[in-house]
């Protein structure tokens, strides 16, 4: 039940509230900072290095990593593009509960403080960012187990569906982030692999389709401790 609302509540937000867009701003930007920390973590697996992250206030990012050229450059591009999805979709399978809704926003809200203490360095990360952690803090914390549930739900909804809901990024080669154009993150896959960035675009949006279907098909699945015998 707290999958369909949440999935309710985010559909009405975004397309029946007035200026229900300003509404899921904050939600907005967590998805940018899971893209962006999709690039850093990336960097750091693969033996580069993740000096800072930078969310600005159209929504956009930057995460200054470094990495070598070749297969892992397109591996830590290809890890922002589908941090958002593959985290939305972790969320959707495992927060099945409210014991383990409550320990992914606790989880959440300590990368948050983390990323804020060693990363973040813009204003409006901090400005975003820091009401959001004490916000899912407090969540956890303080309200009530249905209301834990539902916010988790939420949240994995949007992050699971933000490279579906945002695809014409993946079929474009430049973007602009703080009033400067860049080559975009599938531009760069591309041109560390070869071949058209239009092509790496399909591979990305499937990937990110798949793992959404993968989430919402455990999330809806009864847990077998529920099913009843025949």
């Amino acid at each position: 039940m707290a999958l369909v609302v949440a999935a309710v509540a985010a559909l009405l937000i975004e397309r029946l509230v007035p200026y229900g867009h300003y509404l899921l701003y904050p939600f907005t930007l967590l998805a940018t900072w899971v893209h962006e920390m999709g690039h850093g973590v990336t960097a750091l697996l693969v033996g580069g290095g993740f000096d800072r992250l930078e969310i600005f206030g159209d929504a956009s990012g930057l995460a200054h990593v470094s990495s070598a050229p070749g297969l892992r450059d397109a591996i830590v591009c290809a890890g922002g593009l589908i941090a958002p999805p593959l985290l939305g979709a972790f969320t959707l399978a495992f927060a099945r509960g409210p014991r383990r809704a409550r320990g992914l926003l606790l989880a959440l809200a300590a990368a948050l403080a983390l990323s804020l203490a060693i990363y973040v360095r813009t204003p409006v990360g901090w400005l975003s960012m820091v009401p959001l952690m004490l916000l899912i803090s407090y969540f956890a914390l303080r309200a009530s187990a249905d209301w834990n549930l539902l916010l988790t739900q939420f949240i994995a909804i949007m992050l699971a569906l933000d490279t579906v809901t945002g695809i014409d990024y993946l079929f474009t080669g430049e973007v602009t982030i703080a009033g400067e154009k860049r080559h975009s993150d599938i531009w760069r896959v591309a041109d560390a692999l070869g071949g058209p960035y239009l092509v790496w675009g399909c591979v990305v949006a499937a990937l990110s389709f798949v793992l959404l279907a993968i989430g919402l098909w455990i999330a809806w699945r009864r847990p077998r401790g529920l099913r009843q015998s025949s």
